[in-house]
């Protein structure tokens, strides 16, 4: 039988009653963490989409 340390017990009983309170809790990741979806980008798109404002655009 494999006993669990006390913090990851607690944490683990803090957390279900945070949901059991509030409903389903927030994903582990935001949309700002996961990358944007892209549309057959290619490098050069890239270097445009990213290109420095002084730059000439031709």
């Amino acid at each position: 039988m494999t006993s669990e340390p006390p913090e990851t017990k607690a944490e683990r009983d803090k957390r279900r009653r945070i949901a059991e309170i509030f409903g389903d809790v927030l994903p582990e990741t935001t949309s700002d963490d996961r990358p944007e979806p892209s549309s057959a980008s290619t490098p050069e798109s890239w270097y445009r989409e990213n290109r420095p404002p002084h730059h000439d655009a031709s």
